[in-house]
């Protein structure tokens, strides 16, 4: 069994920075997308950022991009979402997420994936 912990949540004030981790371990997984989603309370899960381990490659939304960087230290099968210039509207859970993938580039629908974290909670105060 996969499982998925996450750690690194915190609060901060506006313009602060924290590093997310996400440690994957149980059996062997051929779960390459990996990928961060965020919850604020009333809204709607939302995808943030996320990797795949086979090719690197690596999307961002648009609401993060230039802020927030995701990646992985394989050795320590650790991803990382290092979260930069914070504001108010980042505070969420922030989970960490993961499915298997035969081809293709992941997917931003969190109906794909079927593991997941139990959630770090950010708070950013203005």
């Amino acid at each position: 069994q996969v499982k998925l912990v996450e750690s690194g949540g915190g609060s901060v004030q506006a313009g602060g920075s924290l590093t997310l981790s996400c440690v994957v371990s149980g059996s062997a997984s051929r779960r390459d997308c990996m990928a961060w989603f965020r919850q604020a309370p009333g809204k709607k899960r939302e995808g943030v950022a996320y990797f795949h381990r086979g090719s690197n490659t690596k999307e961002y939304d648009a609401s993060v991009e230039s802020r927030f960087t995701i990646s992985q230290d394989a050795a320590k099968s650790t991803v990382y979402l290092q979260m930069t210039s914070l504001t108010p509207d980042d505070s969420a859970t922030y989970y960490c997420a993961a499915y298997e993938i035969e081809r293709g580039t992941c997917s931003w629908s969190d109906l794909l994936y079927d593991v997941w974290g139990q959630g770090t909670q950010v708070t950013v105060s203005s």
